[in-house]
């Protein structure tokens, strides 16, 4: 399942590839339940799709490792039935909104961001259930890439009969579904990383300090970016320099289960102790054989997980650390620092998504850059980004970035992307 690294990677080496990367498009809204839509055609598909993307943002710190998924079952142009993704183990979305249907289902159009699955998981197929509904059309936004599913639920309802659409809401669909999708395709977590700058660039002063370039609203909507994650991810040095919780603290809704604090530390350098083995979220530690044992056997002691993969000079593989977190469910990984580590992750073309915040400060030339890497040496060979989302959070902005060769078209709703 493992495919190459693609991220921001050099101008000259990237190729096309179909989009898949980018923030989900909340803030997206719909009409009502028991409402109608004024038009007909391509644009009625549109806004009950879009309808149903907000039902799936809504869900999205509940369902991992499966996909958030929005659906709604429209009758004579009224929205009859709607439901989202519930909890592993729960009702997919489908299920959810044909059971709020009822026999209104029989006949009627069914959206859905993400194709039905087709095979028994926890679950029976959501095909099966749309047949036995009667309903007549369904329409999907993207298929599943998933191995099980992979086209196989829109041949399932195309041969009972049931007209099927796909492509509608598709670029807002792999927006929003990025994580999954990028974890479905490589075995890899979705490697977000996010930074806090000044506005010339700087994450510390000149003697290591830096709380706090941003203000409160950027520090509680990095919160919600934590939230969204399934793991958040720091390096032995910022470890030891700033002691992080990585909690996630004040995000409402509340994510279903704390992510994962993850620390990489080759050598075994953090010792078993503070705030990331205090028992508030699981810790998992990803370490090579340079670490001492009595460091491994401390670390378990303390109750976190330790995994090892190989060392590429002397440091954590890093394609390797997000394919341990994919194997643990984790489709979006939030790397918080620091600054050696964001560099690596760009020099390995292995960042998926880059959000900056920029602080209201200046720091000058003495302060410590916001990522250190050795960069191109020309500008031809400068990675180009897509902004795909802006925020302003009260003196500060948040800017969201993803590879150009994997961007969309489809611009983010102003306010939290």
């Amino acid at each position: 399942m493992e495919r190459p690294a693609r991220g921001f990677a050099s101008a000259r080496s990237r190729s096309p590839v179909a989009p898949e990367d980018g923030p989900g498009p909340t803030g997206i809204s719909g009409p009502r339940r028991g409402s109608t839509v004024a038009t007909d055609g391509r644009q009625h598909d549109e806004e009950h799709m879009a309808h149903a993307a907000a039902l799936a943002e809504r869900a999205r710190r509940r369902t991992a490792p499966n996909p958030w998924v929005g659906a709604l079952v429209v009758a004579d142009g009224a929205v009859v039935g709607e439901g989202a993704t519930e909890p592993p183990g729960g009702r997919h979305a489908e299920i959810v909104a044909l059971g709020a249907a009822g026999d209104a289902a029989r006949g009627a159009t069914v959206f859905t961001t993400l194709e039905p699955c087709s095979h028994h998981g926890r679950t029976p197929p959501c095909a099966d259930a749309l047949v036995a509904a009667g309903v007549a059309r369904v329409v999907v936004a993207i298929e599943d890439p998933d191995d099980q599913v992979a086209g196989e639920g829109v041949a399932r309802l195309r041969s009972a009969g049931i007209a099927v659409d796909v492509g509608v809401g598709a670029d807002a669909a792999r927006l929003q579904l990025a994580p999954y999708l990028h974890h479905r395709r490589t075995g890899r977590a979705f490697c977000l990383v996010k930074t806090a700058l000044s506005v010339d660039g700087r994450t510390a002063a000149a003697d290591g300090s830096s709380q706090w370039i941003t203000g409160a609203a950027a520090r509680a909507d990095a919160h919600g970016l934590r939230a969204d994650s399934q793991a958040v991810v720091v390096g032995s040095g910022t470890a030891l320099a700033d002691r992080p919780a990585l909690t996630v603290r004040d995000a409402v809704p509340a994510p279903e289960h704390p992510p994962l604090r993850v620390l990489l530390d080759a050598r075994g350098r953090v010792p078993a102790e503070g705030p990331l083995f205090d028992g508030a979220a699981p810790t998992l530690v990803i370490t090579t054989d340079g670490a001492p044992s009595a460091a491994i056997d401390g670390w378990r002691a303390a109750g976190a997980k330790v995994e090892t993969v190989p060392a590429v000079a002397g440091k954590v593989d890093l394609a390797a650390a997000l394919g341990v977190l994919g194997a643990h469910g984790v489709l979006q990984a939030m790397v918080e620092g620091g600054a050696a580590l964001h560099g690596a992750l760009l020099a390995a073309g292995l960042v998926d998504r880059l959000t900056v915040y920029v602080g209201a400060a200046l720091l000058g030339a003495a302060a410590k850059p916001g990522l250190d890497w050795p960069g191109p040496a020309t500008i031809a060979d400068a990675p180009r980004l897509a902004l795909v989302g802006t925020a302003v959070l009260g003196d500060d902005v948040r800017l969201d970035y993803v590879p150009a060769a994997t961007a969309t078209a489809v611009p983010t709703p102003a306010g939290r992307p």
